[in-house]
């Protein structure tokens, strides 16, 4: 079979709920990152271009009726160049990237614009049906931003509680101390901020211009370099009170408005772009596990990339693990035994934030980036995923 390569990899700078991203619907920040790949190949005819594969968790609001398609038509590509969009929750857009890969290395493809993204702050209130017409009763509103809602009566509790409740069952179960959860948060600020200050977001993130009165973002906005580990333990736990909570406002990733995006191709993409490639495409893995323990399942993705790829835990120069929350990552990172200072060197969610749809293609271009950056050979991208799920794709840097 033919080999998956990623070719190049940006990302909107992303917004904090509310913030500056607020005011741009999803369907322009994904048409946004469309047009930017494509002005980044100026020998590319667009008409080229296999498939728009796009990732989106919400669905209920501007981003409907297929993300994917109407953000390249909004881009400006040939309305020749289909589209379609996948939701995995928040490992949306690297399983479009996975199902990218695998139509490549099938032959159906040489080349695929993957993406994601998603505006929490637009997020739409929706209401349900009534049973039986003229219904005289009260309607309850539902927030699609995040988390349950319409839940089936039939799920079984445990499965259905909230995503903090479920991770503070996780780290009971494994241990993890509120005092790590907040040293994790400070170190992830810590190399977010260091990060940008050293540029090397400068290839990966592109600026959001002014649009329709809405003023531009250039950075990240929820990166707070002075955060400290007193000022954490000062915050009050938000799913559970008294010595049983730990996971606090500062210890979670934040809602997020953003998109990213990136070329997949095959060894021919080289031409059609008029780029080389940065990394190829080793080996990806799918995982479940209980829907209470989702913030778990990037273990057994992980091993399974791994083996796909055909290297080992010590082959791996790099890992990008989406931090949904601090308890959920230090489980995770526990169960691998690796050395921390290779995980999420640039930052992660905790500080960076966490747009869902966005979030997979974060992790995978930033580690394409810090491959190419440190020239090291093998990294692993994770992501954990609502009611039970994970995900790992393992690249290998194509310049080493």
């Amino acid at each position: 079979m033919a080999d998956a390569y990623v070719y190049d990899a940006i990302r909107t700078p992303f917004g904090k709920l509310g913030g500056g991203l607020a005011g741009h619907r999803p369907d322009d920040l994904a048409a946004h990152v469309i047009g930017r790949l494509v002005d980044r190949a100026p020998g590319l005819d667009p008409a080229r271009v296999d498939e728009i594969i796009f990732g989106n968790a919400n669905g209920a609001g501007e981003e409907n009726r297929n993300l994917a398609r109407m953000a390249g038509l909004l881009a400006g590509l040939p309305v020749s160049v289909p589209g379609t969009t996948v939701n995995r929750l928040c490992g949306s857009s690297l399983d479009a990237a996975i199902i990218a890969s695998r139509q490549i290395r099938a032959g159906d493809a040489d080349l695929v614009l993957v993406g994601g993204a998603e505006s929490m702050s637009r997020a739409p209130w929706v209401v349900a049906k009534t049973e039986r017409p003229y219904s005289s009763g009260n309607l309850e509103t539902y927030n699609t931003a995040l988390g349950w809602r319409l839940v089936n009566p039939t799920m079984p509790a445990e499965w259905t509680v909230s995503l903090g409740e479920a991770t503070e069952q996780l780290r009971e179960r494994y241990e993890i101390s509120r005092e790590r959860q907040d040293a994790f948060a400070v170190q992830s600020h810590r190399n977010a901020a260091a990060a940008w200050e050293a540029g090397h977001y400068a290839q990966l993130v592109v600026d959001v211009p002014e649009r329709r009165g809405v003023k531009a973002l250039t950075s990240d906005e929820t990166v707070r370099p002075g955060t400290t580990a007193e000022v954490l333990a000062g915050l009050r736990t938000v799913f559970r009170e008294g010595a049983s909570g730990t996971i606090t406002a500062g210890n979670a990733s934040p809602m997020n408005d953003g998109a990213a995006g990136a070329w997949l191709g095959s060894e021919k993409a080289a031409e059609i772009l008029g780029k080389s490639p940065l990394a190829r495409i080793a080996g990806t893995g799918t995982a479940a596990n209980e829907p209470q323990y989702f913030g778990y399942a990037p273990v057994e993705a992980a091993e399974r990339a791994l083996a796909k790829a055909g290297v080992a835990w010590r082959d791996i120069a790099a890992v990008e693990l989406n931090e949904a929350f601090a308890a959920q990552s230090l489980a995770c990172l526990d169960a691998w035994d690796i050395d921390p200072a290779i995980v999420n060197a640039w930052g992660g969610a905790i500080a960076i934030g966490h747009p869902l749809g966005a979030s997979g293609l974060r992790v995978l271009g930033t580690l394409v980036r810090r491959l190419q950056h440190s020239g090291e050979r093998y990294g692993l991208a994770a992501v954990c995923i609502g009611v039970g799920q994970g995900l790992a794709v393992v690249v290998e840097n194509t310049g080493v």
